[in-house]
């Protein structure tokens, strides 16, 4: 555990380093580069040893009131340590290629200073079983976070999302004080956290609303998202990668850790989840579609992705409340995978998101098209991420989301005819999947398919090698999360039986009837055999084709930009079908006539929560207390007197009781 400490100290000093020589050069770059991974490096051992019998504690004197330097590493905490350290590590050599220091003079030092602060904020946080060391590691990982996000803090767009994020993450701050204050433990100043399955409290609902309010917040459960797109598009992409991927799943990681403690689960819980769960995963992905930039319909899909991870929890907490073990496992294992799935297959979509960006200059979809050719490894992995965003085999989003699948289906041998209705989860997060591959068509399509629809598409350049490598080694993880989905099968077992209280494995467990991993094993590299004997029968029919031709266009020999889709085009029949709840704005429309004249078609989505409910709330109001202060400031000499009386009759009615 010492060395888990160093690595962690290694990671939060390491942006220092950026101070180090001349700013036209990359030296002090490299070193910050260099420290994250020692650091990373130094923190593997601590977790190779999760699923041994002890338990790896560190417990030293604080001298701050209430405090206790106490930190554990179980295999809860390693669930979500484990995505975390491979991110920060893999972002860290990203950023070598994408945001270089002798480009950004200005602001990379700061990027990497706080790259490194959230990164060891975050280790903190997760092992940590003191409620204050807790919301010191979460208020340092929320400001550096902002700081993350205003990395060009010279754009207006930046600073507005960088504000929002700061008033979201610090009103769900004030929830959290509420909830870890009634938490207690029944002994007077202490604040460690009780045991899993031990605690009863009278206002144990409250807890939870507060809970949910706050660490919801920071996950971007829907309608508490309204921080989220601003912040990580606004972020560089190997900083959206880590607040997406990881610091994100902070807040599903509070909200698993503070339900364990409960003895007693009401049923009213899993069910908000659930409603939480389908809500945030059904309209994360409509609006998802609605996007033009890239990395807003990205940072949408992780509404999405935090839906499906909700779910899971749901229905494990369910489980709990119906004294269902089946569902426990199969729920509690489908939300942990998924939140180290998302993590990897987020992560890859955001650093390919930013090569595109790289290499064309802009984030808007609609300059993109004929990128495969140009950049045919950023197509590659890409592709790969959006085909496991999908839960498609043979990658891991489909392991998780068939874990997902199994639990809701287990309701059916359930007796209880109430529980019976989260069977209803199943086409819910079918419903999620088949809209989350129309908008990866989409958007594969009009980037990478086609012809260039700009002169920046035209002469697209490949990234450079230290921002393909680390998109290679997410592919690879995702590929082997998905093939070899046994390998982490003891470390879910281990974590759903710690979340009840037990020490031991459950008796129902991964890996055998319960969910037979190995035959999905089996099967998925069947479908990677076949996948390989297609590809290669295809190259090979292919040999002596013209590589000069552009896209065939229905045997039109002058193909345009025009002719081609846009963003808006593409999704507008979907979006259609959701308008009840995203309310699109549309410009122009079908041309009439058989010789139409020029005509146009535009749509655009504002967010249903922040630019449609709560900006308009927050300027009225703002708009009343300028008015009131107005009228009571008016600058009337008189009118003051007249308060300084008034107060002192209120005075003397006070005192003369």
């Amino acid at each position: 555990m010492i060395w888990l400490l160093c690595g962690i100290v290694l990671m939060g000093v390491s942006g220092l380093a950026g101070l180090i020589g001349s700013r036209a050069r990359d030296g002090g770059q490299k070193l910050a580069c260099a420290l994250i991974l020692v650091g990373v490096t130094l923190c593997l051992p601590a977790l190779l040893k999760v699923l041994a019998p002890t338990a790896t504690v560190i417990n030293w004197r604080w001298a701050v009131p209430g405090g206790q330097f106490l930190l554990e590493l179980d295999a809860i905490s390693a669930a979500f340590i484990l995505p975390l350290l491979l991110v920060v590590a893999l972002g860290a050599i990203y950023g070598l290629g994408y945001w270089r220091h002798r480009e950004h003079p200005a602001n990379a030092t700061k990027l990497q200073i706080f790259y490194g602060l959230i990164s060891a904020a975050m280790i903190v946080l997760l092992l940590a079983r003191n409620s204050l060391l807790f919301l010191m590691a979460w208020e340092v990982m929320a400001l550096a976070g902002y700081f993350l996000i205003t990395t060009e803090d010279h754009k207006p767009e930046v600073c507005r999302a960088g504000f929002i994020y700061l008033i979201a993450t610090h009103s769900g701050t004030l929830a959290l004080f509420g909830a870890f204050a009634l938490l207690g433990t029944g002994q007077p100043g202490a604040l460690s956290w009780p045991a899993a399955a031990s605690f009863s409290s009278p206002q144990a609902g409250l807890i939870f609303i507060l809970a949910l309010f706050g660490f919801g917040m920071k996950a971007g459960l829907m309608p508490l998202h309204i921080w989220l797109p601003g912040a990580h598009a606004a972020a560089p992409s190997h900083a959206s990668a880590l607040l997406s991927g990881v610091m994100i799943k902070t807040g599903i990681y509070g909200l698993v850790r503070l339900t364990s403690f409960f003895a007693e689960i009401p049923a009213w819980w899993g069910w908000t989840l659930l409603l939480l769960g389908v809500v945030s995963g059904i309209f994360g992905v409509a609006l998802a579609i609605a996007q033009h930039d890239i990395k807003r319909l990205l940072a949408y899909h992780s509404v999405e992705n935090i839906g499906i991870i909700a779910l899971g929890l749901g229905l494990a907490l369910l489980g709990r409340s119906y004294n269902q073990p089946t569902l426990v496992v199969l729920g509690l294992a489908g939300c942990l995978l998924h939140v180290a799935n998302h993590g990897l297959f987020k992560s890859l979509l955001f650093l390919s998101a930013g090569s595109m960006i790289h290499g064309v200059g802009t984030r808007e979809i609609d300059q993109y098209g004929g990128l495969l050719k140009r950049q045919p490894l950023t197509g590659l992995f890409f592709l790969g991420g959006a085909v496991a965003i999908c839960g498609l085999p043979p990658f891991n989003g489909f392991i998780s989301e068939w874990l997902i699948y199994l639990a809701s289906f287990k309701v059916l041998n359930s007796p209880s005819g109430v529980l019976s209705l989260s069977l209803l989860t199943a086409p819910a997060l079918a419903l999620i999947g088949g809209l989350a591959l129309a908008c990866f068509v989409k958007v594969f399509g009009i980037s990478f398919g086609g012809e260039p629809r700009t002169a920046a598409a035209a002469s697209a350049h490949e990234a450079p090698a230290t921002m393909l490598w680390p998109m290679g080694i997410f592919l690879l993880a995702c590929a082997f999360i998905g093939l070899l989905p046994s390998q982490l099968a003891p470390l879910l077992n281990r974590a759903a039986a710690q979340w009840q209280g037990q020490d031991h494995p459950l008796p129902l467990s991964l890996g055998g009837p319960l969910a037979p991993l190995a035959a999905i094993s089996l099967a998925g590299w069947i479908l990677v055999v076949l996948l390989a004997l297609v590809f290669w029968r295809l190259r090979r029919c292919s040999q002596g084709a013209r590589r000069d031709l552009g896209t065939w266009g229905c045997g039109y020999p002058f193909p345009s930009p025009k002719m081609q889709y846009t963003a808006s085009s593409f999704g507008d029949s979907l979006v259609r079908l959701f308008n009840f709840g995203l309310w699109s704005k549309r410009h122009g429309g079908r041309p009439d006539g058989l010789f139409p004249a020029t005509s146009s078609f535009e749509s655009h989505t504002p967010d249903l929560f922040l630019d449609r409910l709560f900006s308009p709330a927050f300027q009225g109001a703002a708009w009343l207390m300028h008015g009131v202060r107005r009228l009571i400031q008016n600058g009337v000499a008189a009118i003051y007197l007249l308060y300084s009386a008034l107060t002192l009759l209120v005075l003397l009615a006070l005192l003369t009781r």
